[in-house]
């Protein structure tokens, strides 16, 4: 995405992908380079309404889950912005991204939490309700280590969470602790929706139960606001500084 000053208007060319309501969403922050590459001081944010010129929707992405939330593509062609449209100041964009994807990943965390607990709930029901040889297969070590296993990370994926928002509302720096919270919580989402579907058995796969969708919607966690690989290395900086 890049961005060239004429008198009082930027003009914008490019398009975005994987962008969360991006053909019915109102306005829009558009972070787009008017400096040089490579220099973090070369993206500025711009405010970006719906129904500017030369600014629409694309193609729509056909995705495993989330299916509920939009994502999809948006397209300049010559959009031309007012300067005063410009957030904040002009070169700021990056910094402001930064600051920005550090309370997302406590969203995303928040979310993972919320999709593992609905998948955990679920598959203790199930297996309370479900019997074999004349008892309910929560009883047999094999599901009860499971349903174990899966508490004890929802309860340590919560606590990361809830540390990284407290962190958060105080106004401290979280770079570090929204990276622990999302990478974990993001994984364990993962982990406890594939055991989710197994404890179900062949129902796990039918779209009869909800473990199905929260086993779809679950992968998403691990991707979005920076990949696991990537909370990794955000983790690794900040321990060796």
């Amino acid at each position: 995405m890049c961005c060239e000053k004429d008198g009082d208007y930027w003009v914008i060319n490019g398009s975005k992908n994987w962008i969360t309501h991006g053909i019915t969403g109102d306005v829009s922050v558009v972070l787009a380079r008017t400096g040089e590459w490579l220099y973090s001081r070369g993206i500025t944010a711009f405010v970006v309404e719906r129904g500017t010129p030369c600014f629409r929707g694309g193609k729509k992405e056909n995705k495993l889950g989330m299916r509920a939330s939009e994502t999809a593509e948006m397209i300049f062609e010559d959009c031309r912005v007012h300067q005063d449209q410009v957030l904040g100041e002009v070169g700021d964009g990056f910094v402001q991204a930064m600051k920005v994807l550090d309370g997302g990943r406590i969203s995303i965390a928040a979310l993972s939490l919320g999709i593992a607990k609905g998948a955990f709930d679920a598959a203790l029901k199930y297996s309370k309700e479900r019997e074999q040889f004349g008892k309910p297969i929560s009883s047999f070590q094999a599901i009860s280590f499971k349903l174990a296993d899966m508490a004890t990370q929802i309860e340590a994926a919560e606590l990361l969470t809830f540390q990284a928002a407290d962190l958060k509302n105080r106004g401290q720096k979280v770079t570090r602790e929204s990276a622990f919270a999302k990478y974990y919580a993001s994984e364990v989402c993962v982990r406890v929706a594939t055991e989710a579907v197994q404890i179900f058995g062949g129902y796990g796969y039918t779209k009869d139960f909800p473990v199905e969708k929260f086993y779809r919607d679950s992968k998403l966690c691990t991707i979005g606001e920076g990949t696991s690989e990537i909370q990794k290395l955000v983790i690794a900086r900040e321990l060796l500084k």
